[in-house]
């Protein structure tokens, strides 16, 4: 650990990693707590692998693909979203497509992709080591924008995710917001991508909003909570993984997996000593 903080101290690229693990953790946090709580995960990760097609394409004609990423991402959103809405019994088919074609089309374009050849694993994996500075400001961008529209539309999205059919009764256009709300999703999903890659980005976006989901339920308590998480999570994973010289992105998931089975265990541990508590104040 001391010589991970020597290193952050003098190297710019570990001040850099370090600075994109606690930007993507503000969306991770935000709206990863939403997607937990409305069970939208499947349809988070379809939406992730569909990314490589968008990534691919850019890299192939000169564009930068972060934004051929983002591009994507709201695509695969809109057409999943739109596709639950009118046909729900097609959802998991067009999602299982969208996964696989968006993978093969990524690949595709890499492959014929002119000049250096793409690290396809870095792309997979991720290699927050070498976020460049732009991506760090593209970032912090997306976070704005996830942070106001959620504070704008607050109120809707919880009555959305908690039950739609009684915000329809009181005139929220639920169709309006859920797609809003994978839009969302789409972008945060372009937020993980530079820290932990395509593979591993549903498992920072969900396990620190399930995490604090086992202690609260106040969403907004949880966003906060499940934010400081996902920071905790990718700067202990950067320091863990500096010694070693392991990948980053992995050392994340790791950790926080083991954080989340151990948060499971005391949750549960918990869980049946109140209720032995309560029965023996009945008894």
């Amino acid at each position: 650990m001391n010589a991970f903080l020597d290193a952050l101290i003098h190297y710019d690229f570990l001040q850099g990693a370090l600075l994109a693990g606690l930007l993507a953790s503000i969306g991770c946090g935000v709206v990863g707590t939403l997607v937990v709580v409305k069970r939208i995960a499947f349809m988070a990760g379809g939406i992730a692998h569909s990314v490589l097609g968008g990534m691919g394409a850019a890299l192939y004609f000169g564009l930068d693909p972060l934004l051929g990423a983002l591009f994507a991402a709201i695509v695969s959103a809109l057409l999943i979203g739109g596709v639950r809405l009118a046909w729900a019994a097609q959802e998991d088919t067009l999602i299982g497509a969208l996964w696989a074609i968006g993978m093969a089309v990524g690949i595709l374009f890499i492959a014929k992709t002119p000049g250096y050849a793409t690290d396809l694993i870095s792309l997979l994996f991720g290699n927050i080591l070498l976020v460049p500075e732009r991506a760090l400001w593209f970032m912090g961008a997306l976070d704005l924008v996830l942070l106001v529209v959620v504070g704008l539309c607050y109120r809707q999205f919880v009555a959305v995710i908690f039950d739609e059919e009684f915000a329809r009764l009181r005139g929220v256009p639920v169709a309006f917001f859920y797609l809003l709300l994978l839009c969302l999703v789409a972008v945060t999903v372009v937020l993980l991508i530079q820290v932990v890659g395509l593979i591993l980005v549903i498992a920072l976006l969900t396990l620190p909003a399930a995490i604090a989901g086992h202690y609260l339920h106040s969403l907004g308590a949880m966003m906060v909570v499940a934010t400081l998480l996902g920071m905790a999570f990718t700067s202990g994973g950067l320091a863990l993984s500096y010694g070693p010289d392991l990948p980053a992105g992995p050392t994340m998931i790791l950790l926080a997996g083991a954080a989340y089975v151990l948060s499971a265990l005391v949750a549960r541990l918990l869980a049946r000593h109140r209720a032995a508590r309560r029965a023996r104040a009945g008894g």
